[in-house]
């Protein structure tokens, strides 16, 4: 079975794709931004604020799919700079509380509207 998420609490897509699709016992969310969902603007800030938003939108869409931080297992994180794995990876660690998932952190040319950060997971619930 296969059905589309989508979440108000979450930003609307930029593009033709998903907030996230769940298949099965497995959810993946798109990667997300740190886009106010109210507003569908960027966030202004420091780039613990931005993971923080991106981080809060993820966990809105796991929510509206009914799984939680706990049920991630894998997840990719795309920065603008090297310079902010450490601020990214403090602000994200602080959403896990144990059997953290699989993981790559990459910095990449450039990300959607000029962001700093974006995060996209797979989810997996028994």
């Amino acid at each position: 079975m296969r059905s589309t998420i989508y979440s108000n609490q979450a930003p609307a897509p930029i593009g033709p794709y998903s907030q996230a699709v769940q298949a099965g016992n497995m959810l993946f969310v798109s990667g997300q931004i740190p886009a106010d969902p109210d507003t569908d603007q960027l966030i202004e800030g420091s780039i613990e604020d931005e993971a923080r938003q991106v981080m809060q939108n993820i966990g809105a869409l796991l929510a509206e799919a009914g799984f939680t931080f706990a049920d991630i297992v894998k997840t990719s994180i795309f920065l603008s700079d090297m310079k902010h794995f450490a601020a990214v990876n403090e602000v994200y660690g602080s959403f896990f509380k144990s059997d953290f998932p699989a993981r790559e952190t990459v910095a990449v040319l450039g990300l959607p509207k000029n962001v700093n950060v974006e995060i996209s997971v797979i989810a997996y619930k028994a």
